[in-house]
C-alpha cells in the first residue's frame, strides 16, 4: 500500500511540473506598485449651484452648503437625490399646475393660505416645494445646540423649557403615520406650538390643526432618511437636532412674531 501512496505522489508531481514548463512561456512580470492600491471608491457628488429647475413662477431656493456637509448626521447622497430632485420636483410641479391661472402673480405663502384643498396638484407641490425650501435653511453645517435670545424665551414661556420642546417635537415626528413633516409654528396668537402635518401639507394652509407660520420644519418622509437610517426613523430625529440652524429659526421667528 505504502508503494501505492508513493508512485500516485510521483505522478502528481511529475505532471504539476511538466504543466508548470509546458505554460512558462506565459508567464509575464507583473510590477508591484510602489504604493498601497485605494480599495475604497468615493461617489462623486454634484453641485448644488448647479441644479436648476425648469422656467415658471417658482425657482429653488439655492441649498446655502455642500450635499456632504451636513454628514454624517444627514449624507450626501441622500441630500443630493432630496435636493435635486424630489425638491426639483415639486417646484416643476407647481409650476404647471399655477400656469395660466391668477396664482403664478402671488407668493407661495399666499397662494398656501388661500388654498382651495381639492386643488391635489397645487395642494402637494405647493405644499412640497415651501416645505423643503424651508427644510434646507434650518439646517447647517455649523447646527445643533441651542437657540438663544428671544427665542429661547418664547421656547421656555410657552413650551416650558427646551427639553419640553424636543420632546414634544421628537413625539410629532414620531407620531406622524406615514409620510408628512414636525414643525415648530408661531400660530396667530404669536406663541409657539408643535404639530405635524400629513405628506406636503402644513400649517399655513386651510384646516390644519395647528395653523400657523412655521419656523422649523422636520422632514419625516422615508425620501429623507431611508438610504441611512433605512426603518430607523427616530434615529434620524435625534440626528437632525445636530444639524439646526437656530440663528435663522430665530430669525423666521422675529419675522413671524412682526407682522
Amino acid at each position: 500500500m505504502k508503494k501505492v501512496k508513493v508512485l500516485f505522489a510521483a505522478i502528481v508531481l511529475t505532471t504539476a511540473f511538466q504543466s508548470c514548463k509546458e505554460n512558462d512561456n506565459d508567464l509575464k512580470e507583473v510590477e508591484v506598485p510602489s504604493e498601497p492600491v485605494e480599495e475604497t471608491a468615493t461617489t462623486e457628488m454634484g453641485n448644488p449651484a448647479d441644479v436648476k429647475a425648469d422656467g415658471g413662477s417658482f425657482q429653488i431656493v439655492a441649498l446655502p452648503y455642500a450635499y456632504d456637509a451636513l454628514a454624517p448626521n444627514i449624507d450626501a447622497k441622500t441630500m443630493e437625490v432630496h435636493y435635486s430632485k424630489h425638491y426639483v420636483g415639486y417646484t416643476n410641479k407647481l409650476n404647471k399646475a399655477i400656469k395660466g391661472t391668477d396664482l403664478e402673480n402671488k407668493s407661495i405663502e399666499e397662494i398656501l393660505k388661500g388654498l382651495d384643498m381639492n386643488n391635489t396638484a397645487v395642494r402637494n407641490n405647493g405644499g412640497g416645494y415651501y416645505n423643503h425650501s424651508l427644510f434646507w435653511e434650518v439646517m447647517g453645517p455649523n447646527g445643533g445646540g441651542e437657540p438663544s435670545g428671544k427665542l429661547a424665551e418664547a421656547i421656555n414661556n410657552d413650551l416650558g423649557s427646551f427639553e419640553n420642546f424636543k420632546t414634544q417635537f421628537t413625539d410629532a415626528a414620531s407620531k406622524q403615520f406615514g409620510s408628512g413633516w414636525a414643525w415648530l409654528v408661531v400660530d396667530k396668537d404669536g406663541k409657539l406650538k408643535v404639530t405635524n402635518t400629513p405628506n406636503q401639507d402644513n400649517p399655513l394652509m386651510p384646516g390644519a390643526e395647528v395653523q400657523g407660520t412655521p419656523i422649523l420644519g422636520l422632514d419625516v418622509w422615508e425620501h429623507a432618511y431611508y438610504l441611512n437610517y433605512q426603518n430607523k426613523r427616530p434615529e434620524y430625529i435625534n440626528a437632525f437636532y445636530n444639524v439646526i440652524n437656530w440663528e435663522n429659526v430665530a430669525k423666521k421667528y422675529d419675522a413671524a412674531t412682526a407682522q
